[in-house]
């Protein structure tokens, strides 16, 4: 993958972020912010919908831009004379199906003043639980997602479950994982909840350039909200940092485990990304590296 110009000085490429924001916790923007920030990137962070914490701990008013004004105010960063700083966009939670072909937009404007940025997209949809997965988004919103952000994506970072959303597929094997990212479209996949090789383990499957790699580590049941988000940030800041996509693998699954791991010790209901930032740059935790089979069929054009 070709990985953004530095700006002069050697400053690292400012992100551009869109996700929720929540005033209390470390999940969506408060978390992307966070990890891109702390690990020396400047963001320009977009909400798509306002809350005051996660609806994981209770209903709450949401505050969606509307439709008009999300499109101006994305038509503004557009023309934006300072666009050409941004090396990379990602993408997270949507507040309403109509935000996506803004997003789409935006992405193109930042590709044609820097070609070289880099675009990922995590299409959270929903999870899994005990019956299987949840979907929490309606379904123009998936279609449009899948149509339009999905195929621009150089990296997308779906779990599992949000991966058969998007294909229409169901799963039971992390070669069946691997088949379906290989053909999702965009040049880098990491399936996130990936089926664990590992007794009493969870993984992070990464499938590029017909090559598939599983990171493993313990499970640990009861965790916060915020994993992907956090994921997708510290993934897309390794490989902006010039990392391998194997490297990137396992430095970001090192440190989202690090982080849970010394979040639940501490029985805090969201991610202490202030306490743990040092975990993000220079994780001490270890995860289990493996090579997988390839995809037979190979990455659909």
């Amino acid at each position: 993958m070709t990985l953004p110009a530095s700006p002069a000085g050697g400053d690292k490429p400012a992100v551009l972020s869109i996700s929720s924001h929540v005033a209390r916790g470390t999940v969506g923007n408060r978390a992307v912010v966070f990890a891109l920030e702390s690990l020396g990137h400047p963001v320009w962070s977009v909400p798509t919908v306002t809350l005051p914490w996660h609806p994981g701990h209770g209903p709450a008013t949401r505050i969606v831009p509307e439709p008009a004004a999300f499109a101006a105010f994305v038509d503004d960063l557009i023309r934006a004379p300072w666009l050409g700083e941004v090396g990379a966009v990602i993408s997270g939670y949507f507040g309403a199906g109509h935000q996506v072909e803004p997003v789409a937009r935006l992405v193109d404007a930042v590709r044609r003043a820097n070609p070289r940025a880099v675009y990922l997209c995590d299409p959270v949809l929903g999870d899994g639980g005990e019956a299987g997965g949840r979907l929490y988004q309606p379904a123009e919103t998936v279609a449009a997602i899948r149509d339009l952000l999905v195929p621009r994506a150089d990296i997308a970072t779906p779990n599992r479950f949000e991966l058969e959303f998007l294909t229409g597929l169901e799963f039971s094997t992390n070669a069946h994982l691997v088949e379906a990212a290989s053909a999702l479209g965009p040049a880098r996949v990491v399936v996130t909840s990936a089926f664990p090789l590992l007794r009493g383990g969870i993984g992070n499957l990464l499938v590029e350039d017909g090559t598939a790699v599983l990171a493993e580590h313990r499970r640990i049941e009861g965790v916060p909200n915020g994993l992907g988000d956090l994921t997708g940030a510290v993934f897309l800041a390794r490989v902006l940092s010039g990392a391998t996509g194997e490297k990137a693998l396992q430095g970001t699954t090192a440190a989202v485990f690090e982080i849970l791991a010394r979040t639940t010790k501490r029985g805090k209901d969201e991610l202490t990304l202030e306490t743990d930032a040092d975990s993000l740059k220079t994780p001490m935790a270890m995860v289990q590296m493996r090579r997988l089979a390839p995809a037979g069929g190979g990455r659909r054009a």
